[in-house]
């Protein structure tokens, strides 16, 4: 058997962004969950409110958030059933379906978007150098770019 080093360096920064994910997940979890969000709701939500006219084709919504079709698709039904979003046809392909968000829909981002950004400067910005801050932002979108490229379509 090969001599396998438990403290290769690539597996200790693997580590550290999963456990720093881990914990940041947690933390924006409890301001989500205030306004009756999960995670994958206000991505879904703030994916929709970034894009032209506050709509995606269902598809584009499932790249960007690197969920299945399905996925999405329980998302989309849930988030419809509280009027935080609404579906139309898209009128060039009728195949095709836009999801929108509704003016509930950005009424709970704006309530979820105050007490959220305080989450993320207490726990992500303020431990670091603003130096540190540029270069997790370069490090992390260059990450982002290569594991799932159809998020950065619209939203970066």
């Amino acid at each position: 058997m090969a001599d396998i080093s438990f403290d290769d360096p690539r597996l200790t920064a693997v580590g550290l962004l999963l456990e720093a994910h881990g914990g940041l997940v947690a933390r924006m979890g409890e301001v989500h969950a205030v306004h009756g969000l999960a995670g994958t709701d206000f991505d879904t939500l703030i994916r929709l409110a970034r894009s032209p006219e506050r709509r995606l084709r269902m598809s584009e919504l499932a790249a960007q958030t690197a969920l299945s079709t399905s996925g999405i698709t329980r998302i989309v039904d849930r988030l419809e059933r509280r009027g935080l979003v609404a579906r139309q046809l898209c009128s060039a392909d009728r195949r095709s379906w836009w999801t929108v968000l509704t003016e509930d829909g950005y009424q709970v981002l704006c309530a979820d978007i105050p007490p959220l950004l305080d989450t993320i400067q207490r726990w992500l910005i303020d431990p670091l150098s603003a130096e540190q801050l540029d270069g997790l932002t370069t490090g992390l979108r260059a990450l982002r770019d290569a594991v799932r490229p159809a998020a950065a379509t619209q939203v970066t």
